[in-house]
């Protein structure tokens, strides 16, 4: 899962607006947007809620969970990330594509 931080809008902007999060394969073979809904920050814990499911985690390692099969994913939290060449243009391509579809 990759959450992605947009800098060009002010920093007192939804949650919604201000963040994108990804759910990426390892391989970049298939990137789905997660639709999100809320989000809490207690101290040492970090929650995201989704359309999709349930993502909490630390400064070291999370879960998610999805909502429909409930199977549970562990992650490892990377802070500051270095994404092979491929995958940044998957998920580049991705956006792009998101930029230009109509929203309904």
């Amino acid at each position: 899962i990759l959450e992605i931080k947009r800098t060009d809008i002010p920093e007192n902007s939804s949650p919604a607006d201000r963040f994108k999060w990804l759910r990426i394969k390892k391989d970049a073979s298939v990137i789905a947007c997660l639709h999100f809904r809320s989000m809490d920050s207690s101290g040492e814990i970090e929650e995201r809620f989704y359309e999709e499911g349930f993502l909490k985690f630390d400064s070291n390692e999370g879960a998610f969970i999805e909502k429909f099969n409930k199977a549970q994913h562990s992650l490892k939290r990377l802070a500051s990330l270095s994404l092979q060449e491929n995958i940044v243009e998957c998920i580049t391509q991705y956006l792009t594509e998101l930029a230009l579809t109509p929203k309904s």
